[in-house]
């Protein structure tokens, strides 16, 4: 669109359209307009190298000396005008600084010693300045500002408060970075701002888990930015230089530049993120991660041996032994392997050996267990990752075949759907839903089948989130068919059952009558379902006259008074205020539903406090003579 608009400016011969500028260069815009003729005046006392200056986004590292006009010395960063002899680092556009800094550093060559004259309202008596003068600092008079441009470079900013900047030395392999709870070996050499060395290089490299506080904490964010074999410079400020077993001495530093070589790391993935479930990659795979993982269903080949972790000599099975040497061939997002083995293997890359860890929720416990696998049982796998073939890409497939791919998907979806596994059915059946997104029928024909497989899909979704007890969802796919069909008979007889399920008793025969009225063959199934929900609501009713009994003993008018007269302290012990009572009946609909589900969506839907909890209040009330009711 950009490009549209200056071929347009052009041709009408116009210049193109000014770019918007960002917050950032307006505000140095507004800060230009400050500069006077005479303001700001610079002399080159020592010639720098070369011909490149600072740009935005350079870290620049120089020495800064300031007199005054008389030559007396206000402060500086040299040993000896009274410094330390620590340089000042700045990053351009990200570093606060005085607007005679920020103007004048970017005309600095590598090496160059210049001398900038700067009028009060040019450094700290700036208005708006966006930093405070040092302690009796002159800053109302006009100074001379001594600057070394040592060094300039890109910059990495790994903490915003610029606490923590990276300087890339030589660049990595890969992409991949450390992070938490990776193993890290790299070679650490650690200098104090102004050189001296207190972290000696050694041949051997250092060895540290991420996250565990074993090297100072802005070192160890520097190093989680880093790609393998790359060398690097952090500059890690005082806020950031934590104790750690490496460095256990650290008070007093105002700044450490640590030179890092990162040789290698061992990805470690904590999969449930409580520390049960663990993978750590012991041989690298073909790749880069994790593009090349087989993160879709796949045809995967693998080789692994099983342990018990409390007894690793006891090995239950080794596909090189009790397979006759042959890998394991599985299709992933079909169940055919314990949750916690597959969730690693599609994280692994092709020839990649990995060790897992497995909580026995992921393992055995919910899976066929081996014979001399005990319940409850703590396993390890030795996993190999040889290869895998990603599923056929539908591109180019006649509609015959795309329809038979997708019933075979469909297919391997009502399995699972069989087994109780509802989740990995669900996922099955919205596949080829997307899949279908990009497929166009060429005829009435082929529109009739295909409207009659995505109706027939999403139902079996439907039935997925009703066996989960997730009934709004259920219904929404319900809906999806009924869109396109109103008088669809199995969706009708599938949204209903839901609706009864979540407690819409009313919406519910209304679906089932409907039944009735477009299709008569239907007659039998809605008639049954009819009076499922017929006993559906008597117990319900039964259940709330229960849990409310002695709530109507007093008149109409004394109701108010529930909870307080002795009667109705015998009769409802539990139900003293109207709190108690309405938790009373959140708990009789919970069993209405599997999981416990119908409530939470019962309670969302309903206007009205008696009305939210119990879709037959009205009718009870009027059955005890109670039309009008008021629950304080």
């Amino acid at each position: 669109m950009a490009h549209d608009e200056d071929d347009a400016a052009a041709a009408a011969g116009l210049p193109p359209p000014a770019k918007k500028k960002s917050p950032a260069e307006e505000e140095a815009e507004k800060r230009r307009r400050k500069l006077t003729p005479g303001s700001l005046m610079k002399a080159v006392i020592r010639s720098g190298s070369g011909d490149a200056t600072p740009a935005e986004g350079d870290q620049v590292i120089l020495h800064c000396t300031t007199r005054t006009m008389d030559g007396i010395v206000v402060n500086s960063t040299r040993r000896e005008h009274g410094g330390k002899g620590i340089p000042l680092r700045f990053v351009l556009g990200k570093s606060k600084m005085i607007l005679g800094f920020a103007e004048g550093f970017p005309t600095m060559l590598k090496g160059e010693i210049a001398m900038f004259k700067m009028k009060p309202q040019i450094h700290y008596a700036e208005d708006d300045c966006p930093v405070t003068a040092p302690d009796g600092f002159p800053k109302d008079e006009e100074l001379q500002f001594e600057i070394e441009m040592l060094d300039f470079f890109k910059a990495k900013v790994v903490a915003e408060d610029l606490g923590v900047v990276k300087k890339i030395v030589d660049e990595g392999k890969g992409w991949e970075t450390p992070r938490e709870p990776y193993e890290v070996t790299a070679r650490i050499t650690a200098r104090t701002a102004d050189g001296k060395e207190i972290l000696a290089s050694r041949e051997e490299a250092y060895f540290f888990t991420f996250g565990k506080s074993e090297v100072p904490k802005g070192l160890e964010m520097g190093i989680g930015t880093m790609a393998r074999k790359e060398k690097a410079i952090i500059f890690v400020s005082s806020s950031y230089l934590t104790n750690s077993s490496l460095m256990p001495q650290l008070e007093g530093r105002d700044e450490i530049h640590f030179e890092v070589e990162l040789v290698q790391f061992i990805q470690v993935r904590d999969m449930l993120g409580d520390g049960r479930l663990i993978k750590r990659r012991v041989v690298d795979g073909r790749g880069e991660f994790p593009m090349d993982c087989p993160l879709h269903d796949s045809l995967l080949r693998v080789h692994y041996k099983g342990m018990l972790l409390d007894e690793p000599k006891s090995v239950f099975y080794d596909t090189r032994v009790d397979n006759d040497g042959e890998p394991l061939e599985f299709c992933s997002g079909e169940g055919l392997v314990p949750e916690g083995f597959e969730m690693c293997v599609r994280l692994m890359l092709p020839g990649e050996k990995s060790i897992v860890t497995c909580p026995p929720d992921f393992a055995y416990d919910k899976f066929p267990r081996p014979a001399n696998v005990p319940e409850g049982a703590h396993v390890q796998w030795e996993i190999e990752l040889l290869g895998f073939e990603m599923p056929k890409d539908w591109t180019g497939l006649t509609f015959k075949e795309i329809m038979d791919e997708a019933d075979n998907i469909k297919n391997t979806g009502n399995r699972l759907f069989k087994e109780g596994k509802f989740q990995l059915a669900k996922a099955k059946y919205e596949k080829v839903l997307r899949e279908y997104n990009h497929v166009h029928p060429q005829d009435d024909e082929e529109g009739k089948i295909f409207a009659s497989s995505r109706s027939s899909l999403h139902l079996n979704v439907a039935a997925c989130y009703q066996k989960m007890g997730e009934y709004r969802k259920s219904i929404e796919a319900c809906n999806k068919v009924l869109d396109a069909n109103p008088v669809h008979v199995k969706a009708l007889y599938r949204r209903g059952m839901s609706y009864m399920l979540l407690g819409d008793f009313d919406d519910a025969k209304k679906d089932f009558e409907k039944m009735i009225t477009v299709d008569k063959s239907s007659e039998p199934d809605a008639t049954a379902a009819l009076l499922k929900l017929k006993q559906k609501e008597q117990e319900t009713e039964k259940k709330a006259r229960k849990q409310f009994k002695g709530l109507f003993d007093k008149k109409p008018g004394e109701i108010s008074e529930v909870g307080v007269g002795s009667e109705a302290g015998k009769n409802a012990p539990h139900s003293t205020e109207s709190g108690e009572a309405t938790s009373g009946v959140r708990d009789a609909s919970a069993t209405d539903g599997p999981h416990g589900e119908s409530e939470h969506a019962f309670v969302e839907e309903r206007p009205g406090l008696l009305g939210r909890l119990w879709p037959s209040a009205r009718r009870i009330f009027s059955s005890l003579g109670l039309n009008r009711c008021t629950v304080l």
